[in-house]
Formats: C-alpha cells, sequence, structure tokens
C-alpha cells in the first residue's frame, strides 16, 4: 500500500468513528482504563522507586550492619531473640580488621514493635512525646554522612567524659523551639539535664508526606546514654569498608572474627546476622514485584474488555457497511486494502483509548503528586510508550478477524445483501 493510499485510508477510519462518536466512546472505555490504571501505578512504583534508592544511598552503600538476628525482611524466630547480644567490645575488634574504615556500635531506646520512642523531651514550657534515645561513638560521622543544620556533633571528648551533651533530630528540635536557636540551650530528658550541640537535617524516607519517626530523636555520646539506660546493651554495629568490591571479603572477615569472638563451632550456624543497604532494595523489590502483578493483572482485564468491545463494535461496523465494502471492490480495491483499512480502523480506536487513557493517568498522576504529599507519583516515559504500545496491539489483535471477515466478503453476494 502506498503512502497516499494509507493516508486515505487513515481518513476514512477516523471520518468512521467520528461519525460514531458515542460507540467509539463507549468502545474504548475499557482501553482507557487499562492504560490509566498502568500510567497511575508505575508513576507511582517510580516515585517510591526513587524515594528508596536516596534513602539506601543516605545510609551508605559502603556500609555492613551487624545485630544479632536479621531485622529488615525476615520475622525472627525465637531462636534468634534468645542469642547473646553483640558487645562494645566486639565493634571494636573490628576496627583491627584490614578493609574496614571506621566502626560504630549504638544503643537505642525505643518501642521496637512500632518503631517509635517512648520519652518526652521538655524545654520551657514546650514538650515532644515519642522520641526515641540513641547512644552513638564520635566515630559515627566516619561512619555515616551526616547533615547538621546547626551546631556539630559529640565528639570523642565529649564520649571520654560522659558529658551530658545531645544532637537533636530535626522535628525534635523545630517543636522544641520553634524559631529559637537551639545550640547551647539545656533540655530535660528522663529528669537529666543536657546540652543541645546540634541539630540533624531531615533524614530520607520512603514516603514524602507526613512526619518521620526518624526525625525524632535524642542522640548521645554512647557513655551518656549509659547514665540513662544502662539495661540496654543490645549492640547494634555499623562498620564502613574502604571498597564496595571488597564487601564479600569484609563479610567473611567480621564473620569469622565473630564467629571466634562469640565461640561459634565449626558445624554450628552463625548465632548474628550481617547486612547492609542491599538488604533494603531486595525486600522492596518484592514488594514491588507484587504490586507489578497487581498493575499487571488490572490492566490486563481493562484492556481484554476494551479489546472485546473493539472487535464486537467492529463486526458490527463490517455488517453495517456491507453495501460500501461491495461498492469498493467492484471498482478495483483489493482484499489487502480493505483489510488494512479495517484494520487500521480498530487501531486508531485503541491508540485514540490510549492516548485518552494516558492523559487521564497523567491527571490523576499529577493530582496524587499534589494532594498526597506521602505518597511520591512521578510519571514514566517508559511506561507511557508501552502503555500506548500495548493500547495499539489491542487494536490490531481484536481487530485482524472483524477486517479479515470484511475482506473476504464478495462484492456480488454484498451488493445483493444491501
Amino acid at each position: 500500500m502506498t503512502t497516499d493510499e494509507l493516508r486515505e485510508t487513515t481518513h476514512m477510519a477516523l471520518d468512521t468513528l467520528r461519525a460514531n462518536k458515542l460507540r467509539s466512546g463507549l468502545t474504548i472505555l475499557g482501553i482507557v482504563i487499562g492504560v490509566m490504571t498502568v500510567i497511575t501505578i508505575s508513576s507511582i512504583i517510580n516515585g517510591l522507586n526513587a524515594n528508596v534508592s536516596g534513602l539506601v544511598e543516605s545510609m551508605g552503600t559502603n556500609v555492613l550492619w551487624v545485630f544479632r538476628f536479621p531485622v529488615i525482611g525476615v520475622r525472627p524466630t525465637t531462636e534468634m531473640l534468645t542469642r547473646k547480644q553483640l558487645t562494645y567490645d566486639d565493634a571494636m575488634a573490628m576496627k583491627d580488621l584490614p578493609h574496614i574504615v571506621a566502626v560504630s556500635p549504638s544503643l537505642r531506646y525505643q518501642n521496637f514493635q512500632f518503631n517509635a520512642g517512648n520519652v518526652t523531651v521538655k524545654y520551657g514550657q514546650h514538650k515532644v512525646e515519642s522520641t526515641s534515645l540513641e547512644g552513638d561513638t564520635a566515630a559515627t560521622t566516619d561512619v555515616y554522612d551526616l547533615s547538621l543544620i546547626a551546631g556539630r556533633f559529640f565528639t570523642q571528648q565529649d564520649q571520654d567524659r560522659s558529658a551530658n551533651v545531645t544532637v537533636l533530630g530535626y522535628d525534635t528540635a523545630r517543636e522544641l523551639f520553634t524559631t529559637e536557636d537551639p545550640i547551647g540551650k539545656d533540655v530535660n530528658i528522663e529528669g537529666m539535664s543536657f546540652t543541645v550541640v546540634g541539630v540533624l537535617d531531615k533524614r530520607k524516607s520512603v514516603f514524602g508526606g507526613g512526619k518521620n519517626p526518624e526525625d525524632n530523636f535524642a542522640f548521645f555520646p554512647i557513655t551518656t546514654f549509659h547514665k540513662l539506660h544502662p539495661e540496654q546493651l543490645d549492640y547494634w554495629i555499623s562498620a564502613k569498608f574502604d571498597d564496595q568490591k571488597n564487601k564479600t571479603l569484609v563479610e567473611d572477615e567480621v564473620r569469622e572474627l565473630l564467629r571466634r569472638r562469640r565461640k561459634v563451632r565449626n558445624d554450628a550456624e552463625d548465632n548474628f546476622s550481617i547486612f547492609g543497604s542491599d538488604s533494603i532494595t531486595r525486600l522492596w523489590t518484592e514488594i514491588t514485584g507484587g504490586l507489578f502483578l497487581l498493575m499487571f493483572g488490572l490492566s490486563a482485564v481493562g484492556l481484554l474488555v476494551g479489546g472485546v468491545g473493539v472487535m464486537n463494535i467492529m463486526l458490527v461496523s463490517v455488517t453495517e457497511r456491507t453495501r460500501e465494502i461491495g461498492v469498493r471492490k467492484a471498482i478495483g480495491a483489493t482484499k489487502r486494502t480493505i483489510l488494512t483499512q479495517f484494520t487500521l480502523e480498530a487501531v486508531v480506536l485503541c491508540a485514540l483509548g490510549g492516548v485518552i487513557g494516558v492523559s487521564a493517568g497523567a491527571i490523576v498522576t499529577l493530582t496524587v503528586h499534589a494532594l498526597f504529599t506521602a505518597i511520591p507519583a512521578y510519571l514514566s516515559a517508559v511506561w507511557v510508550v508501552v502503555a500506548f504500545v500495548c493500547s495499539c496491539a489491542i487494536g490490531l489483535v481484536f481487530g485482524i478477524y472483524p477486517a479479515w471477515k470484511a475482506a473476504n466478503l464478495d462484492p456480488i453476494d454484498a451488493l445483493r445483501y444491501e
């Protein structure tokens, strides 16, 4: 078929659609819903993926975490929960490993079941509830790239003399001091007075809106933390290594060191867990895999319904236009021309549904992004193309049979029928 014939056939297809606006609109409704579903869900997943990537980067790709049981994507068993706790000396022993750059053991006091604190921080008439407490070493700044908006982090000297100093999380400081400068001010925590020496910037989170529990924290030198909660001895160890290519080697060295220190038999399993930020990525991949299946199922139903509707309407169209087909064949139109015309009509019909679906999905994405800041949503160009191509493919697949039926009508019989 020449370019002119293709252009003429396309115009004829569009004229037919314009002549039956209501029928065409109802026919492509399933296509619109299916494509809109693909665009909306893929945009939300795209936004969440970007937030997860940012969160992982902020935690450090060259950092290993060591705890007595895994805490990401795994439900601890009774055996895991009763394991011997890691110690401060275990962390200090890791510093001597060849590829370890810095090590920081930390302790937390919070409600781990709800990942929220249960301490009230007071300053004058202001107070902040549900604050979590954490004890760290001065080496924390060597392990993590902490961003402070005011003041400094505590030093080794603060740690050595168990100084009553604290670094507050972003939300904790903002609610306590509002517009007042918090540096040098004293806050009351569990009956003790602590001088604020620094304020951390907002921490990254997967969901952008609302308050992040990680921003409602009070950090202390670990020796100072012991004065508040000497019963807390369940250490979480963060170890930074030199190069990503050495990750497997570093894991093996840490594992061998801890097995020896914790006197684990050669034939026994580890009674501790080593993991990194890639554990978060793997867990998120599993979650988004389920969301992808949901998206595929919902959109497939919509596209299938739309495809069946397109086939049904095209069959009706062939019946209604029997005389037209007969006349065209009588004056020389070939089977290929008729086949192309009706197939193109189905493709154009579904492509129009795809365009409307993409537009509707984009509007929903912008609405979600504007009104629900907790749910990040970013339109993906890749999924726009995929959704549009799928809608055109539906028209091709479901339009072939009606087009074949039209192309194989006998012109004499067609005119006699009319």
